[in-house]
This record gives structure tokens, C-alpha cells and sequence, in this order.
């Protein structure tokens, strides 16, 4: 009885220590509970680029699967689907319903929190611990950003790596679940970046094991390890098989895949463009702002403070600062080696110190898996700035030249420092090191990290020159002088606030080793400590004014001018194109058919056509508002543009749009037609001819048109007569068989073409477009998307699913009758 009423006393505690991280999450969310609403640039973008697959869903119920609304037209998948046989999807959808966005640092904090007890260590340790990582600076910055995805990827992290080691140390069951569960929730986030980095930890981890389990010849439990989680791996990849199964088929055909094209061999890879890929790369000495989150200036946009030099300066030049749009804004105080950053990568001072206090008394096994990984993740961040290791990586190892920015890749050291950190601590406070080790250890790594702080403090200017790289570009002169002192005051007041953190942490752990306090009043002291530091930096970056009232929030994109004029047009299918940054920005898609947009895995063929042609004629339409004429012949020359039915353009949101009328329509029949060689020869030949009346195909579908010659006559006609986002009719009647090109983007996974109801063949003109030869004639022609990808693939999620359920139902069946007959065996006894 004694050990009954202690395990519900446990019970309890557990459920309080749960309920605090919930208390504890909406306080730092507490606008939520005030009607407010989180404002997130990358969600405001995504609801433009999900409008019409929305309303489209909205009013028929069904999955577009494919939207109009951005790039001249793409997939879905990665916009806004969903995959009804996927049961992490549902999961996935009642934990957003409850808890979103709040439920992001809940899962943060809570899947931590489980590792640290599966490492066998204390719950008030593990709380403490699970904290200092749920608040790293990152993680919240990312929430702030709207990358979602993402945010949820990182939080399903710890729970993947908990169901492993639970694997590991015997309960073999329980956490294959566990890890099945979460690797399919973190596969269902959609963010594979981040589950590749998550494979890297996992693999650093089998490296050591597989070293140990040789060494203490333990090699076929490791086996029979391993062949559980893979049996994980492959329910957890059988669950989310619609969603993977479309993503890989697309993602062929995307930015991220290889390029077709000959004239980029130079900085081409097997996915992205290696300059692409590490444009937002970690500079070396920037890697300091895990101890010191001013060492680069912060973020790009933070607004001064009132008494700040930069503050003075824009007082005093009160015309000039309204010029540059900096009275009452922000400043671009950030300097390091990215474009731009919304805020450091900083782990906390005090979580350092316990790191490098972890690295001088641990040598256990995980402890070598944990350090190698802190080392791969921090030398990989650096990028550009280590090309030659960043190339051999990129040339050869599998997928990694699928994902950019290399700085990411620190979510594995911002996994694993507060890792080595508490389970050194928890080494330390449970008598497991040595009191000599204890005194060392804490001396040295309080003259390391607390000395680096100090150093920086005492002379800031040995951090360098404060210049970032877009600084001579972006700021006025008279502006300068005062944010290099702004940099490096802000360098050497938070180099003081660190050091000043680590002593006081140093100070009650040397108080703990004098025994002048008990381990639970340390344990508090150190989480209280760690929450000030990063609640504080954490709100530098993600604060109150990040929320907007519901009503703001419900109308992201209010109507303009320039909408209004367009929307009274009723044709019914045409695009737009903003001519300011176009492809940075989806707001057009939101109301329109837009040849822009905002999407990091657009299809590589439109991006190149963005590169060569569209972006040229952009610069000529640019240069003809700039001296105050756009002439015919310019919009006339267009031809891309025209190509792509683009309509209106859009140059002030304030203003009516200017109207293009050398817009080809949905459709037309062509007479001309010139095979290329190559994809180059296409591109190029595509800014020789009038696609009005010429077609460029290259050879692999000449069989379509070759020695077949083609003549239209005026009365010859064709025109789109119903639109949706998966669904395009057109009716025509032609003198004679026509060479038809469609303004249309090419994407033969899924698109089908019919005449009068009967499949029928189309091909790929224009780089871009589709193209048919139609016969002569009254018709009917109709393009379905019918993906085969989407259809089998959620046959198999939902075979995946039904197994999952009947797993966990055998494992819970015989959990409980195991608890019985245990509990018949206490009664009797």
C-alpha cells in the first residue's frame, strides 16, 4: 500500500509540474487571453497564398490540391491540403484547436522535460532544464516569424530522441511508441529540414552506441534496437505516406531539384544553388552570441532606445530621419556575416556555463554523442565561411544540398548544450563527480565563459569594427557614427549582463558545494536565473507588440485602389503583377491570379524564367515609369508577361493598376513552331519570338508536331469558359487542326487533358506553358488535376493509421492487464 500511495503522490506532482508549464507558457502568450492575436509575417503570407485553395475548400468541400493564386499556378501540397488518412494529422489538428499558438512552447517545454526524466534525471532538475531550453531565444524568435512548421518540427525533436533511448535502455515497447508517434507528428510539421537535422542527431547517436555495444560486445541488442525504431520509422513514414509521397514526387520539380539547365553548372548542385543554399550562413565569431546575444547587434530591424545614440542622432536630424523612415521605426543594428536576421542564437549564459561545467565532469557515453553533435552542428552553421568542408558536404552528402541557410542546423546545439549541461549538473548534485572535480570544474568554467563575458565588457572593441556588410548601402552618413557606438554599447552591456548571470549562478552552486544550501533551493535559484535571462532577451525580439487585435487580424490585406479596380473586372481568368519585388511578397494572391508570389519550393522551371526573362522585363517596365512614360512598345515586348496572361501591374497599391492590353488571353492557336536542343536553347529562344504567333518546344516532345504544319483563321476561336483551381474547361471550334498553347504552368504529375471527355495527350511549350494539338472542329477540351500520388498515397496513410491505433490498443490492453494482475498479487499478499 505504501508504494501505491507513493506512485499517486508522483502522479500529482506530475500533473502540477504540467499544469505550471501551461501557467507558465500563456503568461509569456498572456495578449492571447486579452483577445489578441499573434502578428506572423510568414502566416499573414501563407493566408494569401491559401485563399483560394480556402474558399475553394470552403465552398465544395473538396481539395483543390492545386492553387492559381501564385507562380501563374502550382501545387498545393505545400501551400494548404489536407490528408484525411493520416492520423497524426488529426492529432496534429486537435492540439492546434486547444492549445495554438501557445501549444508550440508547451511542446517545447514538455517533450524536453520527458527526455530529461528518461536520462534518469530529477523532475525539478528536468523542469528546470526543459525551461532553459523551451526559452532558448531561437525558438522563440521562430514563433514570432510565423515559421510554424518549423517551430513544431523542433518541439517533436526531443520526443523522437526520448523514444529512442527509451528503446535503448529496455523499454523496448513503450519507446518504439513514443518514437513512432512523434517522428510521424514531426514528419506531418512538414519541415524536413529539420527532421534531416534530427536524422543527423539520431545518427551521431547510433555511431557512439554501435562504439560501446562493440566494446562491451553487446552488438546484437543493439541490432535488435535499431530493427525496432526502423520498424518506427517505417509506421511513421507509412502514416504520412500522402504527404511524402507528394513532396517528393513535386519537390523533382522544384527549386530544390536539379536543374536542367547547363548555364548554372558552375554553382549547381543536386538541389538548391550553392550560393542560395549558404546566403545565410553562421559567421565564425558570430557563434559567440550563444553567450552573448548582442555580439552582433541583434536583429535587422530593432527600434532604438529613447536615450540610445541612435535615438540622439535621429533628434537631431529630425528631416533627414523621416527621409530615411527612421523617426519612431527601427534600425538595422544586426552586423554579422547574414543579408538580415530577426534576432541571435542565444542559449543563455548560465546554460553555457552549466555546458562548459558539464564538459569538465562528464565522460559518459551520451556525453560523447552530445559533444560530437554540439561540434558538427556549430562547424556546419558556419557555411560559407568553411566552403570547402560546405562543399564536399553539398556534393556528397545525400539531400543536404536540398536545404538552405546552414545557420539552422544550430537547433542541434541549442538541443544538446542545456543537454551536457544539466546532466552534468544532475552528475554533480546526485554525488557522482568527485569534490575535487566539482571545485575545477566550476573555477574553470566560470574564468572561460564568465572571463569571455568579461573581456567583451571591459573592451568591446576587440569584437571588431561594428560594420555589418549592407551598412555603406543602407545607412545615410549621418547615421553611421551613432550605430557603431549603439553596436558596441549593446555589445558591452549584455557582455556585463553575462557575466554578471554567470556569477551569480557560479556564486549559489559554490554555496551548494560549501553546503550552505540544500539542492532543491539551488536547483530553484539556477531556474529562476535562467528564465530572468531568457525571458528577458527572449522579449527583445517576441514581445506584446507582435499581437494585434482579432478584428486586424481578420483582414490582412485590406482592399486597395488598385484591387478594387481590378476585382471589377469579370473575365474569368487573368493575372497580376506587383512590379516592386514581385516574388518576396504572395499579398496579390490574396484578391488575384498573380504571376508572383511568396513559396520556397516554386517550380525551378518558373524560377528560371523569372531569372532570365521575367526579370528582365520587369527592369524595362521599371525604367520606363521611372522617366514617366510607359509606352506600348514596352508593354508590347513583354512577351513573357504576355505570355503568362498578365493583365494588370500593379506599381502603387493607391493607385489604379496600369492595364496591359497585349495580354494573350487564356488560350490562342499558334502557326509557328521552332524545336530546340536543350532547355538553354529554349530559354534563350523564348526571348526571340512573339509566343503570339510562335511556339518553342523542345526535342523530347517534337513527336507531338514534327512534319505537321499548322494555319489558323480569324473566325478560328478559343476561350476558357469555367475556371477552378483543379478544374479548366474550354470550349472551341477550329477550320482545321491547331497548335494550341495555353496559358497554363506545365506540371504533368497529375494534370490530365481531355477533348469531348476522352483522355487526350498534351506537351510542354514555351518552357512553362501547356501545349496540344487539337482537331478541327466544335469541342470541348478540359484539364482535370487527378493526382495518383495524393490518391494512393492516402490509401496507404490510412492503412498505416488503422495499424498504429490497433498497436497502441494491444499495448495499452496488455499495460492495464499486467497492472491487474499486479494489483491482484499486492491485495493477496
Amino acid at each position: 500500500m505504501q508504494n501505491r500511495s507513493l506512485k499517486i503522490r508522483i502522479n500529482w506532482m506530475q500533473i502540477f509540474i504540467l499544469l505550471f508549464i501551461i501557467v507558465l507558457s500563456a503568461i509569456y502568450f498572456s495578449p492571447i487571453f486579452q483577445g489578441k492575436k499573434i502578428q506572423q509575417d510568414d502566416i499573414t503570407q501563407w493566408r494569401a497564398m491559401s485563399k483560394e485553395i480556402a474558399d475553394f475548400r470552403a465552398e465544395t468541400g473538396e481539395e483543390a490540391l492545386w492553387t492559381n493564386s501564385m507562380f501563374g499556378g502550382m501545387p498545393a501540397y505545400l501551400i494548404s491540403a489536407i490528408y484525411p488518412g493520416n492520423l497524426s494529422a488529426q492529432i496534429d489538428r486537435m492540439y492546434h484547436r486547444v492549445f495554438h499558438p501557445v501549444g508550440i512552447l508547451i511542446l517545447y517545454i514538455i517533450g524536453y522535460y520527458l527526455l530529461l526524466l528518461t536520462l534518469g534525471i530529477n523532475k525539478w532538475q528536468s523542469l528546470a532544464g526543459a525551461i532553459a531550453y523551451g526559452f532558448s531565444t531561437y525558438l522563440l524568435i521562430i514563433i514570432g516569424a510565423g515559421h510554424n512548421t518549423k517551430a513544431y518540427a523542433i518541439g517533436y525533436m526531443a520526443p523522437v530522441i526520448a523514444g529512442i533511448i527509451m528503446t535503448f535502455k529496455g523499454r523496448k515497447i513503450s519507446g518504439s511508441l513514443l518514437f513512432t508517434l512523434a517522428l510521424s507528428l514531426q514528419l506531418y510539421s512538414n519541415h524536413y529540414q529539420i527532421t534531416y537535422y534530427t536524422l543527423i542527431l539520431v545518427l551521431l547517436f547510433g555511431l557512439v552506441e554501435i562504439i560501446y555495444s562493440i566494446k562491451n560486445k553487446r552488438i546484437l541488442n543493439f541490432a535488435a534496437n535499431v530493427a525496432i525504431l526502423l520498424l518506427g520509422v517505417v509506421l511513421a513514414i507509412g502514416m504520412n505516406f500522402s504527404i511524402l509521397y507528394t513532396t517528393w514526387e513535386y519537390s523533382k520539380q522544384t527549386i530544390r531539384g536539379k536543374s536542367d539547365l547547363t548555364s548554372k553548372d558552375e554553382n549547381k548542385t543536386s538541389g538548391l544553388d550553392r550560393d542560395y543554399i549558404v546566403q545565410y550562413s553562421q559567421g565564425i565569431d558570430e557563434t559567440l552570441t550563444l553567450l552573448i546575444p548582442n555580439f552582433k547587434g541583434g536583429s535587422s530591424t530593432i527600434k532604438p532606445d529613447l536615450n540610445s545614440e541612435v535615438a540622439k542622432a535621429v533628434r537631431q536630424n529630425i528631416e533627414k530621419a523621416s527621409q530615411f523612415q527612421v523617426n519612431g521605426g527601427s534600425v538595422p543594428l544586426y552586423f554579422g556575416d547574414k543579408p538580415s536576421t530577426s534576432g541571435p542564437v542565444y542559449v543563455g549564459a548560465i546554460v553555457l556555463y552549466l555546458f562548459v561545467l558539464g564538459l569538465f565532469v562528464l565522460r559518459e557515453r551520451f556525453f560523447w554523442w552530445l559533444l560530437l553533435a554540439t561540434v558538427v552542428s556549430i562547424v556546419l552553421s558556419w557555411g560559407k565561411n568553411v566552403m570547402g568542408l560546405t562543399n564536399l558536404l553539398l556534393d556528397y552528402l545525400p539531400l543536404y544540398s536540398k536545404f538552405r541557410a546552414p545557420e539552422m542546423i544550430l537547433v542541434i546545439a541549442g538541443f544538446t548544450i542545456p543537454l551536457i549541461g544539466f546532466i552534468g549538473l544532475n552528475r554533480i548534485l546526485t554525488g557522482q563527480v568527485d569534490k575535487k572535480n566539482i571545485y575545477e570544474g566550476l573555477i574553470s568554467s566560470f574564468i572561460i565563459t564568465g572571463g569571455f563575458s568579461l573581456l567583451f565588457a571591459v573592451f568591446p572593441s576587440i569584437a571588431g569594427n561594428f560594420t555589418g556588410i549592407n551598412d555603406f548601402a543602407i545607412i545615410p552618413d549621418w547615421l553611421f557614427d551613432s550605430i557603431i557606438i549603439e553596436r558596441r554599447n549593446m555589445l558591452q552591456a549584455d557582455a556585463y549582463r553575462s557575466f554578471i548571470l554567470i556569477a551569480l549562478s557560479t556564486g549559489a552552486i559554490y554555496l551548494w558545494y560549501l553546503k550552505k544550501i540544500k539542492v532543491n533551493i539551488l536547483i530553484f535559484l539556477l531556474g529562476t536565473l535562467i528564465l530572468f535571462d531568457l525571458w528577458g532577451v527572449d522579449k527583445r525580439y517576441f514581445n506584446n507588440d507582435n499581437f494585434v487585435s482579432v478584428s486586424e487580424s481578420r483582414k490582412p490585406f485590406p482592399l486597395t485602389i488598385a484591387d478594387e479596380v481590378i476585382l471589377k473586372d469579370t473575365d474569368i481568368s487573368f493575372r497580376v503583377i506587383p512590379i516592386n519585388n514581385p516574388f518576396v511578397d504572395a499579398r496579390a494572391s490574396y484578391y488575384h491570379q498573380n504571376v508572383g508570389g511568396y513559396h520556397a519550393a516554386k517550380l525551378g522551371r518558373y524560377q528560371e524564367l523569372i531569372d532570365y526573362c521575367i526579370n528582365r522585363e520587369l527592369m524595362q517596365i521599371n525604367n520606363g515609369l521611372r522617366i514617366g512614360y510607359l509606352s506600348d512598345s514596352i508593354l508590347m515586348k513583354m512577351s513573357v508577361l504576355n505570355m503568362l496572361n498578365t493583365r494588370y501591374l500593379i506599381n502603387d497599391l493607391n493607385i489604379p493598376p496600369i492595364k496591359n492590353k497585349y495580354a494573350m488571353g487564356n488560350a490562342w492557336f499558334v502557326n509557328n513552331y521552332h524545336i530546340v536542343n536543350n532547355p538553354d536553347e529554349e530559354l534563350t529562344s523564348l526571348r526571340l519570338v512573339d509566343p503570339k504567333t510562335d511556339a518553342v518546344v523542345d526535342k523530347d516532345f517534337k513527336d507531338y508536331i514534327v512534319d505537321r504544319s499548322f494555319s489558323s483563321e480569324l473566325k478560328d476561336r478559343i476561350e476558357l469558359v469555367e475556371n477552378q483551381p483543379n478544374f479548366l474547361k474550354y470550349s472551341y471550334n477550329a477550320s482545321s487542326e491547331q497548335f494550341t498553347v495555353f496559358s497554363e504552368i506545365y506540371y504533368n504529375k497529375g494534370w490530365n487533358a481531355y477533348i469531348d471527355g476522352k483522355k487526350a495527350e498534351y506537351f510542354r511549350a514555351n518552357y512553362v506553358l501547356r501545349a496540344m494539338v487539337i482537331p478541327e472542329g466544335e469541342h470541348v477540351v478540359e484539364f482535370k488535376f487527378e493526382p495518383k500520388s495524393y490518391t494512393i498515397g492516402n490509401k496507404i496513410s490510412y492503412v498505416s493509421s488503422s495499424l498504429m491505433i490497433l498497436i497502441f490498443l494491444g499495448y495499452c490492453y496488455f499495460e492495464i492487464k499486467h497492472w491487474k494482475q499486479v494489483k491482484n498479487k499486492e491485495e493477496t499478499s
